[in-house]
């Protein structure tokens, strides 16, 4: 019973810690934009898309 609890609220807190983190990495960004433009994890391109002239497409799609 305790375990459930525990997770009740341990879940929420993490998500809330991981909210805050973001808005302070964006607060940094915006404050010294010398340091680069603040990326969002997951956007833009990564190893998992073929990015040919600024457009991103899915290498599984092709």
């Amino acid at each position: 019973m305790w375990q459930y609890v525990i997770a009740m609220i341990l879940v929420p807190v993490l998500l809330i810690g991981w909210l805050i983190i973001q808005q302070l990495g964006r607060r940094s960004a915006k404050a010294h934009p010398e340091m680069g433009a603040y990326r969002e994890e997951g956007g833009g391109c990564g190893k998992s898309c073929g990015c040919h002239g600024g457009s991103c497409k899915n290498k599984n799609k092709e």
